[in-house]
């Protein structure tokens, strides 16, 4: 009896641990432990306690916790508790969270990608707050990728000029109809190419050093007023309170500096709003500047067809 009210004492601490972001995995890791050693030989009493904590897990997970490693730790401790119990009721609700925490790691279509509970603390499926150390498959090269649309689109043209030689009186007269018709197939085209993969490279995290300079304010009764008597931290859904330290981003939006800091080691925007921060990967700013140019290049040259421009030589 000691010793199940020691174990009952540990699921209370723990149960308090996993409202905190900086110690969620660890309690998980220690849950699934003290589940694997514990479970098989406890009493009704302390089961229910077990499957009360195993519920607030997943409780956490769909109200405050989005980051693809907390949902890895969870899924690990689903599958190992629903190979544990054997109340009805529970092991269905149980397989809901497996399926909802597959759903949000993308594992549905893909049953091999899943770590196995035996697996997690051995494989180091995550390094910390959720930064998984597997990467994804890297993106087909913009350079690629605009070398198949060109030649996709010289293609589709060489194919009507083909058609249009053989009608001699009629090519001038076609230029804009096989024009509009090049366009509107692109984008038919275009879905079809990037299908096998993303062309945009992974988002990186924000720079460090630009983090390091944010604002910190502190919220005084003025600010609150402002906000409203529903103010509450975007990423942690906590009510704002007197005297509360939020760091502020350039546009406008403030967090708190612990809850702020995880999100911008994996994103380089605003939570809220998507303002994207400067980030340290080289790379992805140029592919920026390359899209915002591409992207003036074809709303101009879209512009000039509609207004009958390009014109056959």
């Amino acid at each position: 009896m000691e010793s199940e009210n020691l174990v009952k004492k540990e699921l209370e601490e723990l149960q308090k641990q996993l409202g905190k972001k900086q110690h969620f995995e660890g309690a998980v890791s220690s849950l699934k432990s003290l589940l694997q050693r514990a479970y098989p030989s406890a009493s009704p009493s302390l089961r229910k306690s077990f499957y009360s904590v195993i519920c607030r897990v997943s409780t956490v997970l769909k109200t405050r916790y989005t980051a693809p490693g907390f949902w890895n730790a969870g899924l690990g401790l689903f599958e190992q508790a629903h190979m544990l119990v054997s109340e009805p009721s529970e092991k269905q609700h149980l397989k809901a969270c497996i399926a909802q925490a597959r759903e949000h790691l993308h594992l549905e279509d893909n049953p091999s990608q899943a770590l196995r509970p035996t697996e997690n603390n051995t494989s180091g499926g995550y390094l910390f707050e959720g930064h998984l150390t597997v990467d994804p498959e890297p993106p087909q090269p913009q350079w690629l990728v605009q070398s198949n649309l060109l030649s996709t689109a010289a293609t589709l043209f060489a194919a009507e000029a083909s058609r249009s030689s053989t009608e001699n009186d009629t090519m001038p007269d076609n230029a804009a109809n096989v024009l509009e018709e090049l366009l509107t197939r692109l984008e038919e085209v275009v879905p079809l190419m990037v299908d096998d993969g993303p062309v945009a490279p992974r988002v990186p995290p924000a720079s460090k050093e630009v983090v390091a300079k944010l604002p910190v304010i502190t919220l005084t009764e003025e600010i609150l007023a402002k906000l409203g008597k529903d103010a509450e931290c975007a990423i942690c859904r906590e009510d704002l309170v007197l005297n509360d330290k939020m760091q502020e981003l350039p546009c406008k939006h403030t967090f708190h500096p612990p809850c702020l800091k995880p999100w911008l080691d994996e994103h380089n925007s605003c939570p809220i709003c998507r303002y994207e921060l400067q980030t340290d990967d080289h790379v992805y700013e140029s592919w920026k500047e390359r899209e915002k140019e591409a992207e003036e290049e074809r709303k101009g040259a879209e512009n000039a067809v509609r207004g009958g421009e390009y014109m056959y030589v």
